[in-house]
């Protein structure tokens, strides 16, 4: 059962940025709204596995919103399911509490929404200021929300932003971890407790890797 009606709407609209004003060289960010799903939010208890689904529901959000003004993204077994139709999965992963990254968020995202992905692998941490240009582009020329996951670092969360300053470069993030009912949450207290917040690159796993799924869907 889906709680959309519940769930925060962009809720990090009235973040601070990361620096003064006069300290950043660059920023961008998505254009339009999407929804904060995280553990918990239809009633479903997804803590240490669903973290890749809730981020795959805000980013499926986004898309709604912007081609048709619902907000149904799938259930975590509707994922599931279109994992098994595909192929990528078999038959008893529906149902598990199997992870999924974002290969998985990619063919998910094509498979409802008809939108085909970018994936940009990053070989360790230590090298994610390599990828700030192309985040700056991402946002610049779609405005849709990413998705980034690694593998010591394995938590999923959602990219809202990026933005570089004078004292260095920083990501918008959505975590999916806070656990809670739809509706359980404020805006402030999302914004008090970080789970949206800026975070300065260097403050990621330096050894791990990471993978962007980049939706190549322009805003409208």
């Amino acid at each position: 059962m889906h709680h959309s009606n519940e769930l925060l709407r962009s809720v990090h609209q009235g973040v601070p940025f990361p620096e003064p004003e006069s300290g950043i060289c660059r920023r961008s960010l998505i254009r339009g709204d999407c929804l904060y799903y995280h553990y918990g939010c239809d009633g479903l208890d997804d803590r240490g596995w669903g973290c890749g689904y809730r981020t795959l529901q805000t980013l499926s959000s986004w898309m709604r919103l912007q081609t048709s003004g619902e907000n149904t993204p799938p259930t975590l077994r509707g994922i599931q399911e279109a994992l098994v139709k595909t192929e990528d999965k078999p038959a008893s992963f529906v149902g598990s509490r199997g992870w999924i990254g974002s290969f998985e968020i990619a063919l998910c995202l094509d498979s409802f929404h008809q939108v085909p992905c970018k994936i940009v692998h990053v070989r360790r941490g230590a090298e994610l200021q390599n990828q700030i240009a192309e985040l700056h582009g991402h946002f610049d020329r779609f405005g849709s929300p990413a998705m980034m996951g690694g593998d010591s670092d394995n938590a999923s969360r959602a990219i809202l932003g990026v933005c570089s300053g004078e004292r260095g470069h920083y990501l918008l993030v959505l975590d999916p971890h806070y656990f809670g009912a739809g509706g359980s949450l404020l805006k402030e207290t999302a914004h008090a407790e970080g789970w949206v917040s800026w975070r300065k690159i260097d403050s990621f796993d330096q050894g791990s890797f990471y993978n962007f799924c980049l939706p190549q869907l322009a805003a409208k």
